[in-house]
């Protein structure tokens, strides 16, 4: 009878629901089980390379030779490299261009393919412009190399045709980062277009509604719904656009080397360079800890002006 009373009591205290206090402790427990392939990964390859780069800036390291003190030697170098700032006002140009051609017609294609049509045909449009993302970098670059060819080219080829003469898109200082913007934005702007179309089917048709029965048109319906609407995601998808522009380096690497001579070379190849090329491990570091601080200035200066155009419901 004692036996039946305590296992009675047993299965009542079993089946009472847990103290808030331990299910909380399982609760942080599994979380920190379930995220910690992903800090992991974040720890050994960001967080310790940003602190070996730290360390390297004050050390001469050619990766063959133990490495020994510099001091302040390799940021005092960098005041003096007039090609440093020649590759930054390249890098500069193909940023702006990327980022601002990227937005514009990922947002124009977003509207586009968000329009009523067939459900085939919407499909069709989509998979096609987002197709380039999902195909490596270097392999589409040497499809555009063939394309850009300057004697063998197929765009060059199509231009004589209507009478226009051949470019020199790849061999000619003028046109060689011009064609690493639009090869980029050809690749990149299928991504920033499915961010659009997310901020777009966000937006109630309810808003539309309501102003149509005001006699609002398309231009005045994009101007004063759809553009303080998408705000968030526009400032999303700049943000992203432009971190990545700064770290170009594989589609401009195929495509022209980064010639003819400094013409179309960008930060992010000339880190490459000077640390295994020329083996400047610890100027290599120095450089970049430059554009680390750039990405830094300016996604915190975006995050300051946000607060004055991009619109939260």
């Amino acid at each position: 009878m004692q036996t039946t009373e305590i296992s009675s009591a047993s299965l009542r205290s079993a089946a009472q629901p847990q103290p808030p206090s331990t299910l909380a402790r399982h609760e942080t427990i599994a979380g920190w089980l379930f995220a910690t392939p992903a800090l992991i990964g974040l720890l050994t390859f960001t967080a310790l390379p940003i602190i070996a780069s730290l360390i390297l800036v004050f050390l001469h390291y050619d990766l063959l030779t133990p490495p020994k003190w510099a001091g302040i030697g390799n940021i005092t170098r960098l005041g003096s490299d007039t090609r440093m700032f020649t590759i930054y006002w390249n890098t500069l140009r193909l940023v702006i261009g990327a980022t601002l051609l990227n937005n514009v017609l990922g947002l124009l294609l977003a509207v586009g393919v968000n329009r009523s049509m067939p459900s085939v045909l919407r499909y069709f449009l989509r998979t096609s412009i987002f197709f380039p993302v999902l195909t490596t970098t270097a392999s589409l670059a040497v499809v555009w190399r063939f394309l850009l060819t300057q004697d063998r080219g197929v765009v060059n080829y199509l231009l004589g045709q209507i009478g226009l003469g051949p470019v020199p898109w790849l061999s000619s200082s003028n046109w060689a980062l011009i064609s690493a913007i639009i090869y980029d934005v050809w690749k990149s702007c299928g991504y920033l277009m499915v961010i659009y179309l997310a901020g777009l089917q966000g937006i109630p048709n309810s808003y539309y509604e309501a102003a149509q029965i005001d006699g609002a048109n398309r231009l005045q319906l994009f101007r004063h719904i759809t553009l303080p609407l998408i705000s968030p995601t526009a400032f999303f998808a700049i943000v992203i656009s432009l971190i990545g522009a700064f770290q170009i380096f594989d589609n401009v690497w195929v495509l022209t080397e980064g010639g003819p001579g400094d013409a179309s070379r960008v930060i992010a190849m000339y880190i490459y360079e000077k640390a295994f090329k020329g083996f400047e491990m610890g100027y290599a570091s120095a450089v970049s800890l430059t554009l680390f601080a750039i990405l830094i200035a300016l996604t915190l200066g975006q995050f300051y002006g946000a607060r004055r155009w991009v619109h939260y419901e």
